[in-house]
């Protein structure tokens, strides 16, 4: 029996290490979900991370923009709240992606992704 509880609890802990940790995440919805949420909610961060030319372009009303390259690591002053509600968006809805995994890793919680400004069916503004 002494020669088996050491075996027993290195084979608690080793399965305790293995253990799935938790993924950072955010949600992904359609430009209908997208929409809904930002006629329903209020207080939240439309969030434009392509290119500053292509924001000079064309955007969504409201939106700020910070390029997807320029988020790594460092806290972002434009997103202060990090349990605010951020919608992003870019051109097609890769960038966007990207930008929320990083976010998510920079501990933002609640991060909706919704695709591209190809896709919007609402208003776009220059400037």
């Amino acid at each position: 029996m002494k020669k088996i509880l050491p075996v027993l609890l290195a084979a608690l802990l080793l399965a305790g290490c293995a253990a799935p940790v938790e993924e950072l995440t955010y949600r992904q919805v359609n430009m209908d979900e997208a929409i809904t949420l930002m006629k329903e909610e209020s207080g939240y961060i439309i969030l434009d991370v392509r290119t500053p030319e292509e924001f000079a372009d064309k955007h969504i009303p409201g939106a700020i923009n910070v390029p997807n390259e320029t988020i790594g690591t460092k806290e972002i002053p434009q997103l202060p709240d990090k349990d605010q509600l951020i919608l992003v968006y870019c051109r097609s809805g890769n960038r966007s992606r990207q930008a929320s995994e990083k976010l998510a890793a920079l501990g933002y919680t609640n991060i909706v992704e919704f695709g591209g400004i190809n896709d919007w069916p609402g208003e776009t503004v220059t400037g």
